[in-house]
């Protein structure tokens, strides 16, 4: 990608609006532009961030036995009132009337839907287990949206789903699912820092489970067993002055973003739709269930609230926008050439590279950006390197910067 050509613009004042590093950072570099509180567009840089972090979900998810699909965001308003969460959680719907009057819930969850339509699925012990997903925009009417991406109105969320002839079963699939987060958060570059939490419980368990990422801008509060390394939220500390696992009672308070959760639903949402399964004997028992939700745009700006410096995102090399920030520092011909053979190069190679074209920026400028945007390789074609044969070579949030002859660029990646 030319950078001349990429729609974007940065800047290199602190937003006035922004209440997070994440939310300043990823606006300044162009990532993300605010349209009102809660809501944001992805801008072509964000956007493939946001493709890659989807993109490694819907790998781990699928690698579990989920099947992907796209359910309907605008729901029947009765299905909400089947479940009784129409009035439960009527501080955060979005309810909208259509023509004749008639009312729809804009989806900020899809039990209510995904209920029904498994009932058109599952009929015997035969059809279970089944596992589904979708990654796709929610709706939810925060009455404080903040931190950017961390707390927003409108969103991206894969939500999975999981069905069961028996808790045994459900109890063996959620262990597999939390497996597979933390295998995510790691591929991310979060998992050193991202603790599965034990939270109040599911409809049919003592204890649900988030993830939450230790960061100092955090909202919420964990305390970390010392003994054990437990982590448990402030809801669980209230009620156990003592680690429910080992039964220490020493803990660290650490405060956190949350970036995943899971619950086991039991039949909370199967009973209201008459989800039920016939089992070996011939009997209609109901369906058990588990739900599984992690937010793209929160596990984004997480991302960028744990990996950062004072000049700027340093991207982990798996979802960042590109692989190398290449900078051509002299507009004259014969440096300009070098630069374009080297981008068409590594191209070849299908190495993603975002190449500073731009003339009329001085050297200063172009590595003030680069810092800004974190690509995750910087490579610098000077008349000082070119005299070389050489390109100057440096990783994001690294100091260390060496000279690379160009003939042997690839075998750097």
């Amino acid at each position: 990608m030319l950078q001349s050509k990429l729609f974007y613009k940065t800047n290199k004042n602190k937003s006035a609006n922004a209440d997070s590093v994440s939310h300043d950072l990823l606006i300044r570099a162009g990532y993300i532009d605010q349209l009102m509180a809660g809501v944001y567009t992805f801008l072509p840089l964000g956007f493939k961030v946001f493709k890659n972090v989807e993109h490694i979900i819907r790998d781990h998810m699928e690698q579990i036995g989920g099947q992907e699909l796209l359910m309907p965001v605008l729901h029947p308003k009765e299905n909400w009132v089947k479940t009784g969460r129409i009035e439960k959680e009527k501080e955060i719907l979005f309810v909208v009337k259509g023509n004749g009057e008639k009312e729809y819930v804009l989806g900020p969850t899809h039990e209510e839907i995904v209920s029904p339509l498994a009932r058109k699925i599952i009929f015997s012990y035969k059809d279970l287990p089944l596992y589904v997903f979708q990654i796709q925009e929610k709706f939810r009417d925060e009455l404080r949206p903040k931190s950017g991406l961390l707390r927003t109105r409108e969103f991206a969320m894969k939500d999975f789903y999981s069905f069961h002839a028996n808790q045994a079963d459900l109890d063996s699939y959620y262990a597999t699912v939390a497996k597979a987060y933390k295998n995510i958060f790691s591929e991310c570059g979060i998992g050193k820092i991202t603790y599965r939490t034990l939270a109040s419980g599911g409809s049919f368990s003592k204890y649900s489970d988030e993830f939450q990422m230790l960061t100092e801008a955090g909202e919420d509060t964990v305390f970390i067993c010392k003994k054990c390394k437990l982590a448990i939220n402030k809801e669980i500390k209230a009620e156990n002055p003592s680690c429910p696992e080992c039964k220490n009672s020493d803990f660290e308070e650490k405060k956190s973003i949350e970036v995943g959760n899971i619950f086991k639903m039991g039949t909370r949402y199967s009973l209201p739709f008459e989800l039920k399964f016939t089992d070996k004997d011939g009997h209609d028992k109901p369906v058990i269930m588990g739900c599984y939700g992690i937010g793209l745009g929160r596990l984004m700006g997480a991302v960028v609230e744990a990996s950062h410096d004072e000049k700027g995102i340093i991207w982990p090399k798996t979802i960042a926008p590109f692989s190398v920030h290449l900078l051509q520092l002299d507009g004259k011909p014969k440096i300009q050439a070098a630069a374009k053979k080297i981008y068409a190069q590594l191209q070849k190679e299908n190495i993603e590279v975002l190449y500073d074209d731009r003339q009329n920026k001085a050297a200063g400028e172009k590595f003030a950006d680069a810092d800004l945007l974190g690509i995750p390789y910087r490579i610098v074609v000077s008349e000082k390197t070119f005299a070389k044969n050489s390109v100057e070579f440096k990783e994001r949030g690294k100091a260390a910067i060496k000279l690379v002859k160009i003939n042997q660029l690839s075998k750097l990646f």
